[in-house]
């Protein structure tokens, strides 16, 4: 049997090594195994924050009037946390993890966990009211998640200080609406018998429950428009989320989407137009029977297809909205979309413009000739990208858009020259043309003859 003295020289032996271990590392010296995933935070910890890995006090713990403090500031999160707190603890309790939800500064301000081991984990700092920042305690699950913001396990001796070697934590950020972090989700173990794949099957978990927190904020937040979860069909890419108004310009999109798309607030308020996301059937975005609709769509301007997931607004006046609607609303579906009954994708000889939109991009052409027609209007009156309006355009009228436009002005240009005796000039600048050689190249192409000859013809 092992004496109490033995145990003090066995534990001093470790905490030894794991130190010379650290600065071994730190300065490049040594192996980087197992380490790789928190090697940048033991040299924050090391350089910047002057963490002493050997101090042997243990994680604050803030009072209970402090923790009501903090918690006020997220109480939308915690309100929209719950019910995924609940799902992940049912899944990681059976192997002895408590589940923390922590704020920016990385307080547990929300948990769920075995109360009958409640001073246990006290013990451990990992419980209601432990601070985690990276700062003071060196590198663990929530603190370096925080502080790089992405999903992470700290497995014991990953810790920087060595009263921590007997923990595994797993941590994963949660995203507001607007893509700024606003907490941390995180599963702590200390029982040392938890395999390394329960480590990993933790962290999984805790990464699906904190995306379906960041999906119930985001959808809240933008109740009042059509909500889009999308995932590209051969899922090389994460879910992500958009919002768009009746008019499908993008109001709304999660950090995923920003990240995807290249979009930012700045890009947001100036205007982002759906069409330039995807290709799509506007007619998507006009019904409203409370039912998701399940679409498969292009992204504009590749040939890869996404799963869609479109839910229609709830209605703004209060009487239309119970909270039975609001909790369908807010449900998570980014989950749902790798399995979506999803149409086929509609094949090139169908892809053309429906009868009723082409008469009307046409008689918007045929009115307008005088004026500047860019594509990108023609695609936006469409609710199209640029590439499939111009595609869809050419099945269903015979020629692209520039060419149709260019016949018409040519058409309009021969009906006034020999309707009227406008100089050739004026006749250039009512068809849309800069001036009477631009309209004499295009006539010439077209019509074979100038524009004076076919004149002096129709006399």
């Amino acid at each position: 049997m092992q004496t109490a003295t033995e145990y003090r020289i066995g534990f001093a032996s470790k905490r030894r090594s794991h130190v010379d271990r650290i600065e071994s590392l730190v300065e490049g010296r040594g192996q980087v195994y197992g380490a790789e995933g928190v090697l940048d935070s033991w040299r924050r910890c090391t350089g910047k924050y002057r963490v002493d890995p050997n101090t042997p006090t243990a994680p604050h713990i803030i009072t209970e009037s402090e923790i009501r403090a903090f918690r006020e500031p997220i109480g939308d999160i915690i309100v929209y946390a719950q019910e995924e707190m609940d799902r992940l603890y049912a899944i990681v309790s059976q192997e002895g993890y408590v589940v923390l939800l922590c704020n920016i500064d990385g307080i547990v301000i929300h948990h769920r966990g075995n109360v009958a081991m409640a001073e246990e984990f006290k013990h451990w700092g990992i419980w209601l009211g432990g601070v985690w920042s990276e700062t003071i305690e060196g590198t663990n699950g929530i603190g370096t998640c925080i502080a790089e913001q992405r999903p992470i396990i700290v497995h014991r001796d990953q810790h920087f200080r060595t009263r921590h070697t007997g923990l595994s934590c797993s941590a994963a950020p949660i995203f507001d609406a607007s893509g700024r972090l606003v907490a941390v989700l995180d599963t702590s173990s200390m029982i040392p018998a938890t395999s390394d794949r329960s480590h990993v099957l933790a962290l999984a978990a805790t990464k699906v429950s904190a995306r379906a927190i960041e999906e119930r904020l985001f959808r809240e937040c933008f109740h009042h428009e059509w909500n889009i979860a999308a995932m590209p069909a051969d899922d090389t890419g994460a879910a992500l989320l958009l919002a768009v108004d009746s008019d499908q310009c993008v109001v709304g999109a999660d950090r995923v989407a920003r990240l995807t798309f290249a979009l930012s607030d700045k890009s947001l308020t100036n205007g982002v137009h759906l069409s330039m996301l995807f290709e799509y059937d506007p007619s998507l975005f006009r019904r409203n029977d409370r039912q998701d609709i399940a679409a498969r769509l292009m992204r504009a301007g590749r040939d890869t297809w996404w799963n869609v997931l479109i839910t229609a607004p709830l209605g703004k006046r209060r009487e239309w909205r119970s909270l039975a609607e609001a909790a369908i609303h807010t449900r998570p579906r980014m989950s749902m979309l790798g399995n979506l009954p999803t149409p086929n994708p509609p094949t090139s000889g169908r892809a053309g413009l429906p009868p009723a939109l082409t008469h009307r991009v046409c008689e918007y052409i045929d009115s307008h000739l005088d004026e500047k027609i860019s594509l990108d209007a023609l695609a936006a009156m469409a609710g199209l990208s640029v590439h499939h309006f111009a595609r869809a355009f050419a099945q269903s009228v015979g020629v692209p858009p520039h060419n149709y436009l260019l016949q018409q002005r040519i058409e309009k240009a021969q009906q006034m020259l020999r309707h009227t005796k406008l100089p050739l000039s004026e006749i250039a600048l009512a068809v849309g043309f800069f001036d009477q050689s631009h309209l004499a190249r295009h006539f010439r192409r077209l019509v074979g003859t100038p524009p004076s000859i076919a004149r002096w013809k129709e006399r």
